[in-house]
């Protein structure tokens, strides 16, 4: 995936993260791209605590592709992926991840608030421990400005 590819889709993936603030979720997207690295599959903003845009579009994935055609897919996310998220990635066959701002840049916005308990555990680490890779890229430093906007004042408002 080329630097505009990866910026194009995060920008994207920050749309799909405001509209679910517009539905009162919380300010999280991702996409799956396909191997082409243009077509975006599909799209997902997050729903509640136990269902992360991230899992909700990886446990799609899994039930609507072959496994041999996920492993050349990317998810495209504007925050690393939590423990669980990676793990569901994983399990689906995605392989790579790209996200925008970091888990430490999400725990700064939301400190210790009870919906969003931010877990110190990087996705990369999550991987690591899988016996197949997925490729990580991320955080996008040039985007993570844009990236954490939508949060701005949210977790401050709940």
């Amino acid at each position: 995936m080329t630097d505009e590819q990866i910026a194009r889709h995060l920008r994207r993936a920050n749309d799909v993260a405001r509209r679910a603030a517009g539905m009162g979720r919380h300010p999280f997207g991702a996409l799956l791209v396909a191997p082409d690295g243009e077509t975006v599959l599909a799209e997902q903003g997050n729903i509640d605590t136990v269902n992360h845009a991230e899992s909700t579009l990886a446990r799609h994935a899994a039930s609507t592709w072959p496994g041999a055609y996920l492993r050349d897919c990317t998810l495209v996310t504007t925050f690393e992926p939590c423990a669980m998220c990676a793990g569901t990635v994983y399990w689906a066959g995605i392989g790579r991840v790209v996200y925008g701002a970091s888990e430490e840049a999400l725990l700064a916005l939301t400190g210790d608030h009870e919906e969003n308990p931010t877990l110190s555990l990087p996705c990369r680490e999550v991987f690591a421990r899988g016996q197949k890779p997925v490729e990580v890229i991320g955080p996008v430093d040039a985007l993570v400005d844009e990236m954490v906007a939508p949060h701005r004042g949210f977790w401050t408002a709940r």
